[in-house]
């Protein structure tokens, strides 16, 4: 909703009026809104059209984001590779479903790391066979070149490291 307010705002060296800009931030945020759940849809596609998966999408990219490394939960989610409330629940349903295995640290036995089993490394390889589909079309079907892609890139880690000043910041 925009009251049509006589405000300017400063972005970079420009003044904009503050109605349109907030129109602009709004349509991105819904974007990218929208942009996760559709990623998550092409993911469960891809599932449903394979075996026999037992594994939701934000699972299946949780594994992906995983990959090779051992980590512990809070690095999954000081890392950003899960930044779901609900990741516990998530891990429990994955290391019961044996995509994950855990162990306690040596060094601190209140920590637990995790690591991809063999059955989450084929999800992870139906993720990045996905993935390189993708990019042999992104550019001819869907418009994009790498140097838009990396504009894009560049402009949400700029929108992500703000976000964090302002939770981090209190701002």
């Amino acid at each position: 909703m925009s009251l049509g307010l006589d405000r300017v705002v400063v972005v970079g060296d420009t003044v904009e009026n503050a109605g349109e800009f907030k129109d602009v931030y709004l349509q991105m945020l819904r974007q990218l809104e929208r942009l996760h759940r559709l990623l998550l849809d092409v993911i469960k596609d891809e599932f449903e059209r394979g075996s026999n998966w037992d594994i939701k999408a934000v699972q299946a990219l949780l594994l992906y984001n995983i990959g090779d490394k051992e980590l512990t939960t809070g690095e999954l989610r000081a890392r950003g590779y899960y930044l779901g409330s609900n990741v516990t629940y998530n891990l429990k349903k994955l290391v019961a479903a044996e995509y994950i295995e855990q162990k306690r640290s040596h060094q601190d036995r209140r920590s637990i790391h995790i690591r991809l089993t063999e059955q989450g490394k084929r999800v992870c390889q139906t993720i990045d066979r996905l993935y390189d589909r993708q990019l042999q079309a992104v550019g001819e079907v869907g418009g994009l070149a790498m140097d838009e892609m990396s504009s894009m890139n560049e402009n949400m880690q700029r929108l992500e490291r703000f976000w964090q000043d302002q939770i981090r910041f209190k701002l």
